[in-house]
């Protein structure tokens, strides 16, 4: 056995396999956003199927009779009512769906800039790649994960079907899946993609472009290193921002 393969073996598995370790700390980084942010979207959610059930039942009079008025009334009224835990409801194919959007998207865009488009000789990244890069990104990550969004919505939706008095359509996450494939087949897990991928390509276009372009100014501008500081530093501070963090740890051990 050659040298060179007895050094790969050496390895951290970080360098040994970059591309899935990019994938898995994006996917566990977005993972711990989730969790921390899905109260919020939940408690979203349950605002707009409130008001849309009271509509359809009491038209004009609706507003009177809203259980829920306002995000932190709305939270609370679930704790009381429902249980702690209820804020967490549904929460699964939000995990999945996160997983492997933001895993996708980040293996995506790296492979891009490193082996399609490529930097010129002084390292620098034109502005022009990382917009298409991250634009094309975007639409990789949404397409693979639009089952998941697909089931998302779904399972989100069964609370309106709860508050109109419905019966409910599924038993979890995976019932879900197994009903809307065996309803409209492979293709009926891809339902609404279009739209999904259009904005999935505008987000990516600033986000990801915007992360890039800072980034190798700090780098090439001021005395900064190539760092999980810099890193953070190239990030807006949204929850994508966290999503992503885990995808930059793995920037750092990347072989040279």
């Amino acid at each position: 056995m050659s040298v060179p393969e007895d050094e790969e073996r050496l390895l951290p598995l970080a360098q040994r396999w970059p591309r899935a370790s990019k994938f898995l700390l994006s996917g566990c980084a977005a993972t711990v956003a989730e969790l921390a942010t899905f109260p919020l979207d939940l408690t979203k959610t349950r605002l707009q199927m409130q008001g849309e059930a009271a509509l359809a039942r009491l038209g004009d009079s609706a507003r009177d009779s809203a259980p829920y008025r306002g995000m932190v009334r709305t939270a609370l009224g679930i704790v009381q009512e429902e249980g702690f835990r209820k804020l967490w409801q549904g929460v699964t194919p939000a995990i999945y769906r996160h997983i492997v959007y933001s895993g996708g998207r980040m293996v995506t865009y790296e492979h891009l800039r490193e082996v399609v488009f490529g930097k010129t000789e002084d390292k620098h990244y034109p502005l022009w790649k990382s917009v298409i890069g991250g634009m094309m990104a975007g639409v990789v990550g949404q397409f693979l994960a639009n089952p998941t969004d697909l089931v998302k919505v779904q399972m989100q939706m069964e609370g309106k079907r709860k508050l109109e008095g419905k019966p409910l359509r599924f038993r979890g996450v995976h019932h879900a899946f197994a009903k809307i494939l065996a309803e409209g087949g492979i293709r009926g897990l891809w339902a609404g993609w279009v739209p999904n991928i259009q904005r999935a390509a505008l987000v990516n276009m600033g986000d990801l472009t915007t992360y890039d372009t800072v980034k190798h100014y700090l780098v090439l501008n001021t005395p900064l290193e190539d760092n999980i500081m810099t890193h953070g530093l190239s990030r807006r501070p949204s929850v994508s921002s966290v999503r992503i963090l885990g995808a930059d740890m793995a920037l750092l051990v990347r072989p040279r």
